[in-house]
């Protein structure tokens, strides 16, 4: 697999999470709470601007999935090894409102992840 390209997005940011297969896996299926390693690239909604990518950093990351922003935890439940998903997570379930002191607080997030592997 290549790193994946994010197009710009159309329209306004969608007020709830939004779940997209773009490739469906074939092994093991990813469970709520489990460990997963993934390869991933987040970009800005409105922008289109990458905030972050494992590819650049050329590794899988692994975490539980317990430790992450809701909107990870409720979209990458029933994803299988192998496959390609596109998240677009509204800033309730990704940093929380604008002035939340983190650096995306008040953005809506769209990550593509690739599931290499589940435990």
């Amino acid at each position: 697999m290549e790193k994946p390209v994010i197009e710009p997005q159309q329209g306004p940011a969608p007020e709830d999470l939004v779940i997209v297969d773009l490739i469906e896996g074939e092994g093991a299926e990813a469970q709520p709470g489990g460990m997963v390693e993934v390869h991933y690239v987040g970009v800005d909604f409105e922008t289109g601007e990458q905030f972050d990518s494992s590819w650049d950093r050329g590794q899988t990351i692994e975490f539980p999935l317990a430790g992450l922003i809701a909107g990870w935890q409720e979209g990458i439940p029933g994803m299988k090894v192998g496959g390609r998903r596109q998240l677009t997570i509204p800033p309730e379930a990704a940093y929380g409102p604008a002035g939340g002191g983190h650096p995306l607080s008040g953005r809506t997030l769209v990550f593509v992840i690739d599931l290499v592997g589940t435990k």
